[in-house]
């Protein structure tokens, strides 16, 4: 069985730039996981003792934080400032950019919407910068429910997919007079998904690398799985099966953004001394 590895894949730059300032920084701690794979904060944790706390209300006693990737909230941050701790922002640049857009739009006047997942961490935080407020949305059918002003700015969560931001960009400039589209999906996203679909519809299985709890991950075997049925989630070797690869002739692999090349590796070599 041919093993082909996706032409972009595994760590972006916001999370390269996250994992070495925390390795530099060490005997800190994060504010919530500092990216999503468990892997790698156990890596941090063991061996630059780089703990993490579940979120800036258990910084008491703590000399160090580090922002995580995904970014904190305005209310957040003041509670770090007021803590005294040193603080160290690894907020992805990505991430920075809409929650500036969003106290930017807010400020004007403009009703701001969100594409994402509003439990997720990234959104938690832009959604906060925006001084009115702003909603968040998945689909078409979110926003017909909305009641919504003259002027409308929308931005997206970083690793959403492009099609689906298409739609409710489309659908905004039909039935409002004003509306800022911001396109904020990551470049890494664009050429991660798009190397993902163009493997999953050559490959008999796909083997998608990353955090179960990573919003670019599970994108990428959303996509994976429209062009190849038997694709397959994982976050390490040892989540692998036998009968996945059983009559396969050409197993694609790809990896999510916060995937380091050390757990591909693995999987790697794992899938390759498989006899099927």
């Amino acid at each position: 069985m041919q093993i082909k590895l996706a032409k972009s894949y595994g760590f972006c730059f916001g999370v390269k730039r996250a994992i070495k300032i925390a390795e530099n920084t060490k005997d800190a701690s994060t504010v919530g996981p500092l990216i999503h794979n468990n892997e790698e904060i156990n890596r941090l944790q063991n061996n630059f003792n780089v703990n993490t706390l579940k979120d800036e209300n258990e910084i008491e006693g703590v000399k160090r934080a580090i922002i995580r990737t995904h970014g904190i909230t305005k209310n957040g941050l003041f509670t770090l400032e007021k803590s005294g701790a040193e603080i160290i922002n690894a907020t992805c640049p990505f991430v920075t950019k809409p929650q500036k857009i969003c106290q930017k739009m807010s400020e004007e006047g403009y009703d701001v919407i969100i594409f994402g997942d509003k439990n997720h961490p990234e959104v938690k935080s832009v959604q906060s910068y925006a001084k009115n407020g702003a909603k968040v949305v998945l689909s078409v059918e979110d926003l017909k429910e909305l009641k919504l002003g003259k002027k409308i700015a929308i931005v997206s969560q970083t690793t959403r997919k492009i099609e689906e931001f298409i739609k409710l960009t489309a659908y905004l400039v039909r039935n409002f007079k004003e509306v800022r589209v911001f396109n904020t999906i990551c470049n890494a996203t664009f050429e991660n998904q798009d190397a993902a679909k163009e493997l999953a519809i050559e490959a008999d299985v796909m083997i998608i690398i990353g955090g179960k709890n990573s919003s670019n991950t599970k994108q990428l075997f959303s996509i994976s799985k429209e062009c190849c049925n038997d694709s397959f989630l994982i976050e390490n070797e040892k989540e692998l099966k036998k009968e996945w690869f059983e009559n396969k002739k050409l197993c694609g692999i790809t990896a999510g953004a916060s995937t380091p090349d050390w757990i591909i590796e693995k999987v790697i070599g794992k899938i390759s001394k498989i006899k099927v």
